[in-house]
């Protein structure tokens, strides 16, 4: 594969005078933080993660500029690192990518050996994006839960935050796995799409009510939360006897208002997912199911393709919590 001497385009993010803002540039492989991998990216993805990076909503970057994007996937281009070949699809989330390490939003992407992983067979780089740090999140919140003993036939099991990217991937992982799937959403026209996904249930957001009392109704058999806030408070106090919670997000807020109550008189477990430094075993093993067992069978129904131009319109559709699904970025 022949290594651009010229440049190539890039979705790079800077900082003005307190105010973050990004825009396409020219960029050659001089300029990009070091790595003994050089990737020719296919494709990236939009997370709410590069949203809040991107917008300032939150001090993400590490240094600026950078080039953005935490999700990444394409064929390697040169490689000083026997593990990986001229011409292998890998695919990157996570660790730096996107934070302190130029990210996935340009035609070539160069990072540490160390974070690479040998695309699996039987996902495309387009399905590696389209699942991305969304899918790997949902995906190692079902493995979480399984490895604390949910299985098929304990009962229910509730998704929250349905229609976002960890959401719908969460509801249609779990409805291929035959898991019963209640799904909580606050779109009201988005429920014939959870139905698709596999929902057998979708609860509006209005139902979910964080009430001053220590517990309520048993009700869950597990839940995969990426929202966080009042909507966590709530299902600490509506699970089952010995279920666990595996929160994901923070979209709802960071505050946590529950009692001890229902991890004492319940066994409740809350279970703390973190995609971004996951240990490389686990991770090659949770891409290994979302390519076999866990791969959502509905992946073109959840993702929509857009390019560098329409990052902006994405970033902030994320935001503003109006995202369906995911957005898949071709940057090549």
């Amino acid at each position: 594969m022949t290594i651009p001497r010229g440049t190539f385009k890039a979705f790079r993010i800077s900082d003005s005078g307190g105010t973050v803002s990004g825009a396409i540039v020219d960029t050659t492989l001089d300029e990009l933080t070091p790595g003994e991998v050089v990737i020719a990216a296919a494709y990236s993805s939009v997370n709410y993660k590069d949203a809040l990076a991107a917008t300032g909503g939150a001090k993400i970057i590490k240094r600026f500029p950078l080039i953005g994007g935490i999700d990444v996937a394409g064929v390697v281009a040169s490689s000083t690192d026997a593990r990986f070949s001229e011409g292998d699809p890998v695919v990157v989330t996570g660790y730096d990518l996107g934070v302190g390490n130029d990210g996935g939003y340009a035609g070539y992407v160069r990072v540490p050996a160390d974070w690479v992983v040998a695309m699996p067979p039987r996902l495309s780089l387009f399905d590696a994006m389209a699942l991305g740090t969304a899918g790997f999140t949902a995906a190692m919140s079902v493995i979480r839960l399984e490895q604390n003993g949910l299985t098929p036939r304990g009962g229910p099991v509730v998704v929250t935050g349905a229609t976002g990217g960890v959401g719908s991937l969460a509801v249609s992982i779990l409805a291929g796995l035959g898991y019963h799937v209640t799904a909580v959403t606050g779109k009201d026209g988005e429920h014939a799409y959870l139905k698709t996904l596999g929902a057998t249930d979708v609860l509006p957001r209005s139902t979910v009510e964080n009430s001053a009392r220590p517990i309520e109704k048993a009700m869950w058999a597990g839940a995969i939360d990426p929202v966080g806030g009042d909507t966590l408070g709530w299902l600490t106090k509506t699970m089952s006897y010995g279920a666990s919670i595996a929160n994901s997000g923070l979209t709802g807020g960071t505050e946590l208002r529950t009692t001890v109550i229902p991890f004492i008189l319940r066994g409740v477990n809350l279970l703390g997912i973190d995609s971004v430094m996951c240990p490389m075993p686990l991770r090659l093993e949770i891409w290994r199911r979302l390519a076999t067992d866990m791969k959502p069978r509905m992946l073109t129904t959840i993702a929509r393709q857009i390019d560098l131009v329409g990052l902006p319109d994405a970033f902030a559709t994320l935001a503003a919590g109006r995202a369906r699904g995911r957005f898949v970025v071709k940057v090549s």
